[in-house]
């Protein structure tokens, strides 16, 4: 049964309230990635094995081309870097065997539909156990963690002109996305902060907000007065992800917006009705994200 999704602003603009499932609740965790034995897309193009002079253990990278990328070899296209890579596009190499984000199918229906600019979109794979430890930007006494500026070098340094070398990419702030979910939101916001002379637009999907006692909202606090300005953010949680969870994204929407974030200028907030924690209910979130972060005729 569908339920219409909400936003405690109600439906902001561009058509942003869209339908929405109730999903069942599962715990996300990461599998090794496995290279696909043939695309699960034919725009896909798959980068086996991406070393980094970073971090010790190589990754798998996969890139999603736009629809008529091959008969416009002067076009430039904005790029959207997203986490947990195996988890976005084959139903083989995600951890629960068939669920994924359906980036590639959403993002070619959004941008035939004319919502959504033409876009390159770069799926980074985890590396299974150190993901905790790379997508948090502080060490916590308990957990450990705190190798997100390791993560942030990694992509700035040698990702980032790997992928600008492959392909054509538009170059500049606002045409760099960067996107996540759960911890992958966590670090998203971290190095959206952190780096603002590199990504302009942020998609925070049911961020980690509680890691090492919600220390991600004190830097909100820290580095927002020396932005120039603002990245544009998609926030998001599911109301059936817990009450915690829910209240911890509720707080950074208010800090964000403390800070100086304009909601539906710079900022959309959306509570999803019976959204949960997992790589499905996120799947029907794309789309919205999509739509708000790159719209068609921006530029």
């Amino acid at each position: 049964m569908q339920q219409q999704r909400k936003s405690r602003r109600g439906k902001g603009k561009g058509g942003l309230a869209t339908q929405i499932s109730a999903q069942s609740q599962i715990d996300p965790a990461v599998i090794e990635p496995q290279p696909p034995e043939a695309p699960a897309h034919p725009r896909l193009r798959f980068h086996a094995q991406f070393h980094s002079r970073f971090l010790p253990d190589d990754r798998d990278v996969t890139v999603y081309l736009p629809r008529g990328y091959d008969d416009e070899p002067e076009r430039l296209y904005p790029v959207l870097y997203l986490h947990d890579g195996q988890n976005l596009f084959d139903p083989r190499t995600s951890f629960i065997p068939g669920r994924t984000w359906q980036i590639a199918e959403t993002a070619d229906a959004v941008i035939e539909a004319g919502d959504v600019e033409p876009l390159i979109i770069v799926g980074i794979a985890n590396t299974g156990e150190r993901r905790l430890a790379e997508y948090t930007p502080t060490r916590d006494w308990k957990m450990g963690g705190g190798e997100a500026d390791k993560y942030g070098e990694l992509l700035a340094n040698d990702l980032l002109p790997f992928i600008a070398s492959t392909y054509r990419v538009r170059p500049g702030i606002d045409s760099t996305g960067l996107g996540g979910s759960s911890l992958g939101g966590l670090v998203t916001l971290y190095l959206g902060l952190k780096c603002p002379d590199l990504y302009g637009r942020l998609a925070i999907m049911s961020p980690s907000v509680w890691w090492n006692h919600k220390s991600i909202v004190g830097y909100v606090n820290q580095t927002s007065p020396r932005l120039g300005s603002h990245p544009r953010i998609w926030l998001d949680v599911g109301d059936a992800e817990g009450r915690r969870t829910l209240a911890d994204t509720d707080l950074l929407d208010r800090r964000l917006e403390a800070c100086g974030w304009l909601p539906e200028r710079d900022l959309h907030y959306e509570r999803v009705p019976g959204g949960t924690h997992d790589e499905a209910a996120w799947a029907q979130r794309v789309g919205p994200m999509l739509r708000f972060l790159f719209p068609a005729g921006q530029r």
